[in-house]
């Protein structure tokens, strides 16, 4: 994680929820700014310890996204303490894309474009 961020939660004060669940990447707008996640999709692991997951608010633009200074790779578990609601998903398979239903704590499969 880069040490030049203000991470809305400490490293001190994670717990641990789900443990050895790999890591995933997720964007600033969770860990930083605070959003919570509105859209994740879990793709073909890059090694055995990745988990697959990305994860974003659904507020990113393309020019956000491309741009590798707003992304970090995360203990998944370090994700589910911003956001405990993607703990219910996280066992779906590879391929998976979710939307959250509004600001509720459901996600939806989202459709294929």
């Amino acid at each position: 994680m880069s040490r030049n961020k203000k991470f809305r939660i400490e490293e001190t004060e994670i717990r641990e929820i789900i443990p050895n669940f790999g890591y995933c990447m997720a964007t600033d707008k969770i860990t930083v700014e605070g959003l919570k996640i509105g859209y994740m999709y879990r793709e073909e692991p890059d090694d055995v310890n990745d988990s697959g997951w990305r994860f974003f608010s659904g507020t990113e633009t393309q020019e956000y996204v491309n741009n590798p200074d707003n992304i970090e790779i995360y203990d998944v578990n370090t994700i589910a303490n911003y956001d405990s609601a993607i703990i219910a998903f996280l066992d779906k398979p590879i391929g998976t894309e979710l939307s959250r239903i509004g600001d509720t704590n459901n996600f939806i499969i989202t459709p294929e474009s």
